[in-house]
């Protein structure tokens, strides 16, 4: 088997998932993924958000979905709140794009390429980055 520089990325970011380690930036951000509820479950939310979109959804319902690689944040105007029984999903289908999001306490985390996590906090913005690492 051909082995890529993209592949040996994709086995790095597995194995931080693995481990439970998240790239973070300024702060004390909190990516750990929760237990989400059975009807906001990552495994539905990868399924209902189409390529090339970073999707949000709150118990289960999409919430919001970005496309657009921007060089600075989109704002989100509802400012959702997950909490431990009812985390935000977001999923990032991109291939080669990270995905930035922004907390109210302006911790910002980043979203590998064709990864889902469970979040809690209050989310304020979104960046996509052309970037394929975080």
């Amino acid at each position: 088997m051909k082995t890529s520089r993209r592949t040996v990325k994709r086995v790095g970011w597995a194995a931080a998932v693995a481990t439970g380690l998240l790239a973070t930036s300024v702060g004390t951000a909190v990516a750990t993924p929760t237990v989400p509820t059975a009807a906001a479950s990552p495994a539905q939310a990868t399924a209902s958000c189409a390529y090339p979109y970073v999707c949000l959804f709150k118990n289960g319902v999409k919430i919001g979905q970005f496309q657009d690689v921007t060089s600075g944040y989109q704002n989100l105007p509802s400012r959702p709140v997950g909490t431990s029984s009812s985390p935000i999903v977001v999923t990032n289908t991109r291939h080669d794009d990270v995905a930035y999001i922004r907390f109210s306490t302006g911790t910002t985390v980043c979203l590998p390429p064709e990864y889902t996590t469970s979040l809690t906090g209050t989310l304020t913005g979104i960046r996509i980055s052309s970037s394929a690492i975080c």
